[in-house]
């Protein structure tokens, strides 16, 4: 939490530091307080002990990561929809990263020494002023959920870390940030975007038409479907865009902050998740399955928590669909009329969206049915729950880069870090 009454020189200049510098300066600093790098030509021993970050700079990193940023503008305008909005927003808020047509299927789950957290940020309504930074994060610490108690116990070791991570990674003092996705969700979401453009998808795995969709001709163009794989792909590309662009504006932070880390992907999710098979790497506590003819897990949610749009979290995909055309046009989601808001009047704006019809959601349940009782899971292709991003802070050792590198190593944040943070 940020102290108002007691402002860290950090945080001043933290908020002052030049972008451009951020940029030009960011590295992968991967040498942390109390860190071993045993033999080769970078041997080196740290002499001191990990410690934690500062807790005012660990609530910004975060808010920074996960952040909202205020009201969300809306696609403002498409051809096909006669006036209207297109309806594609899920979110009445902006986030610190962009998310493809406003889908924001992600959440953000960290760990530090004290415990293990999760950080929902995706369905957060704007509040408050923007200019006032210790309202900012407050607001955004005020919405962590501690999950448990101590770090995430992940060995360091392959296969729960790639060989070249497991000197460095999830290491004692750091604070490790992961943003997860709902894949299904997302694949939904862009089904929809599908019908409301006026086509559909095919199954080119089986080389066939969805059965059924020939009904809805008067309203779908399925000369022009997409090919089932393609969407999925576009899906996984989305929020791989989405997971990354998060954990890249964190990384800029580390260098307004002074902190060391870096952005990486050299942990096994399946071990994050708890899907591992090994009984003493429970992970997250994930609910998952092993499909028929399928080598790895089926990672569906962790139940309260992070549910993916799929059975058994839903009764059904049916559900699953009418949950998601929910998220935009329930009371406080983007397309309620009654929400404040960017423009000067709000409540004809949002209600000036083109609606989800009944026969969209029908159209849409009836394509995802396909493709779960088809394959026997959703999506096809690609997992319903993704992660593969990680962002990790720490405290520099700096004794490392002055025995190793040249002069410029580090940034002066770096080098001033602890008295700044004093």
């Amino acid at each position: 939490m940020l102290d108002a009454n007691r402002i860290p020189y950090g945080l001043v200049e933290a908020m002052s530091f030049p972008l451009v510098e951020a940029i030009r300066g960011r590295r992968s600093r991967r040498f942390a307080r109390g860190a071993t790098i045993p033999d080769g030509p970078l041997a080196f021993a740290s002499r001191h002990a990990p410690e934690p970050l500062d807790p005012r700079e660990q609530a910004l990193l975060l808010a920074t990561v996960a952040g909202n940023t205020g009201w969300a503008e809306l696609f403002a305008h498409h051809p096909r929809y006669g006036g209207r909005l297109p309806n594609y927003t899920t979110s009445p808020g902006g986030r610190s990263f962009p998310s493809s047509a406003g889908f924001n299927t992600s959440e953000f789950f960290f760990t530090d020494d004290s415990g293990v957290y999760f950080l929902p940020t995706r369905d957060m309504t704007p509040a408050g002023e923007a200019g006032d930074l210790n309202d900012w994060v407050e607001r955004h610490r005020a919405r962590i959920v501690k999950l448990a108690d101590g770090r995430l116990a992940l060995p360091a070791e392959e296969p729960h870390v790639e060989g070249h991570n497991t000197w460095c990674a999830n290491v004692p003092g750091s604070t490790l940030i992961f943003p997860v996705a709902d894949l299904a969700q997302h694949v939904i979401l862009l089904l929809f975007y599908l019908v409301q453009n006026g086509t559909g998808i095919y199954d080119d795995i089986n080389g066939r038409p969805i059965p059924g969709l020939d009904a809805y001709a008067h309203r779908l163009d399925l000369s022009v479907a997409a090919p089932l794989r393609f969407l999925e792909q576009i899906a996984l590309t989305d929020v791989s865009v989405e997971l990354g662009s998060a954990c890249h504006t964190g990384a800029l932070m580390l260098q307004a902050l002074g902190l060391g880390g870096w952005m990486y992907t050299g942990i096994n999710a399946f071990s994050v998740f708890g899907a591992s098979g090994d009984p003493k790497v429970p992970g997250l506590g994930f609910r998952f399955e092993m499909l028929e003819g399928d080598p790895l897990p089926h990672v569906t949610g962790l139940p309260g928590v992070f549910e993916a749009h799929v059975p058994p979290h839903h009764a059904d995909m049916r559900a699953a669909v009418e949950a998601a055309a929910a998220r935009k046009f329930g009371a406080g989601r983007p397309f309620d009329p009654k929400l404040g808001g960017p423009y000067r009047d709000n409540a004809d704006v949002r209600a000036g969206a083109a609606p989800i019809d009944a026969e969209a959601v029908e159209i849409t349940a009836l394509m995802a049915e396909y493709v779960f009782r088809t394959f026997g899971r959703f999506p096809a292709t690609v997992p319903p729950v993704f992660l593969k991003m990680y962002l990790q802070a720490h405290r520099l050792d700096t004794e490392f880069y002055d025995r190793h590198h040249v002069e410029g190593g580090y940034l002066h944040t770096h080098a001033s870090h602890d008295a700044n943070w004093g």
